[in-house]
């Protein structure tokens, strides 16, 4: 014979189980997992200002980029990470001047980011912030053709064709080589300076409850 549950002992576990599933409830807020994790979305900007120096004359691949967060990351009005975390990265792509062609290129990415003094940390993936320098050819032409003038001045002085032709060359002659021993510009990420990168993939954030 099955024995009977009265229906007072039952009402009472009722009532001692609902408290518990409405506790369930109240610890995981919208956007926020029962572990107090946030997740930013991909495209989440991180604005940040370099603790070291690099130019495109002189990093090389794998060289150490530091910077910390110059302002809090903040989704749906809350904070998530505080200013001043620090953020590492490295130099991807790194490439000078050159003499002839090429102008000078950089090329950093960051991959971890550490959070409430050191104590959080996470891996990251951000897009990769890349700056070429810009052209020098209006200056390079210019270059050329006020040597050109004096090589004219030249040849008027010797007299002839053969005088003009020999201030020709002179002209050009030493125009050129004012360009070919220029580098052109460089690009510049001195200590200080602000970058602004965006995540290229999600990132699990954890936060005080």
């Amino acid at each position: 014979m099955t024995p009977r549950t009265s229906p007072l002992l039952l009402l009472a576990a009722l009532a001692a189980a609902a408290p518990a599933s409405h506790a369930a409830l109240d610890a995981a807020p919208a956007g926020v997992s029962a572990d107090r994790e946030v997740t930013l979305p991909v495209g989440t900007r991180l604005r940040l200002r370099l603790d070291t120096s690099h130019t495109s004359e002189t990093a090389r691949v794998e060289d150490l980029v530091r910077a910390h967060l110059a302002a809090p990351v903040v989704l749906n009005g809350r904070t998530v990470v505080r200013a001043n975390a620090e953020v590492t990265g490295h130099v991807v792509s790194a490439r000078p001047s050159g003499k002839v062609k090429g102008r000078g290129y950089l090329a950093v990415r960051f991959s971890e980011l550490r959070a409430d003094g050191g104590d959080e940390r996470y891996d990251i993936v951000t897009r990769t912030w890349a700056r070429e320098a810009p052209g020098t050819k209006k200056k390079d032409a210019a270059t050329i053709g006020v040597p050109a003038g004096v090589g004219a001045v030249v040849g008027g002085v010797m007299g002839g064709k053969k005088g003009a032709a020999i201030g020709a060359g002179v002209g050009a002659g030493a125009g050129t080589g004012v360009v070919l021993s220029t580098t052109g510009r460089e690009v510049s990420l001195p200590r200080g300076a602000t970058v602004i990168v965006r995540l290229s993939e999600p990132l699990r954030v954890r936060i005080d409850s």
